[in-house]
């Protein structure tokens, strides 16, 4: 019986390794609209508590907390406290971009059309148009802002192929990598 629990562990890691991180967040149980671009994997103990709108991204290390683990100290102190979690639902709307190693709290709630900077705490409400960043996160400026603040830095890579995208960046930036 232990090697069949033991084979079965293997095989269901497998498994996850082999699955996209869309594939992955499905099958804990995030509700996810169309066409996610989802670079973690770190949908806490309540996955089923997290919806993703359409064109939402999730950079590398973004994490998701939907419960309040501090109740276990209540546990411990309060005889009425045995059974109690708090758990909240993180919804994320539609166009929304999560910088890396952002961590969303329970309860958060992120509007449409959204940048979240790396590094932040997303903790409450966010309004839909704005740029937020920070511990927590403060709003930064409009998303028009952002745009007419960056425009030209921008560069149009975005449709180039590895290679070509590589030759430009090498090229525009060889004094600086020699």
């Amino acid at each position: 019986m232990k090697l069949i629990n033991k084979l079965k562990r293997i095989l269901s890691t497998i498994k996850y390794r082999l699955m996209s991180n869309g594939e992955y967040a499905l099958e804990k149980g995030v509700i996810l609209g169309a066409r996610p671009k989802l670079y973690t994997r770190n949908f806490g103990s309540e996955p089923y508590l997290i919806k993703l709108g359409d064109d939402v991204e999730l950079s590398g290390g973004v994490s998701f907390i939907n419960h309040d683990g501090a109740v276990d100290v209540l546990i411990n102190l309060f005889e009425d406290c045995q059974e109690i979690d708090l758990c909240k639902p993180i919804i994320i709307e539609d166009n929304v971009f999560i910088g890396m190693n952002t961590t969303i709290l329970p309860g958060a709630y992120i509007e449409s059309n959204v940048i979240v900077g790396a590094g932040s705490i997303v903790r409450n409400r966010l309004e839909s148009g704005f740029v937020y960043a920070g511990v927590p996160t403060k709003k930064i400026c409009t998303i028009r802002e952002y745009k007419d603040k960056n425009m030209t830095l921008f560069d149009k890579t975005k449709c180039m192929s590895f290679i070509e995208k590589k030759a430009f960046y090498l090229n525009k930036y060889k004094e600086i990598l020699k």
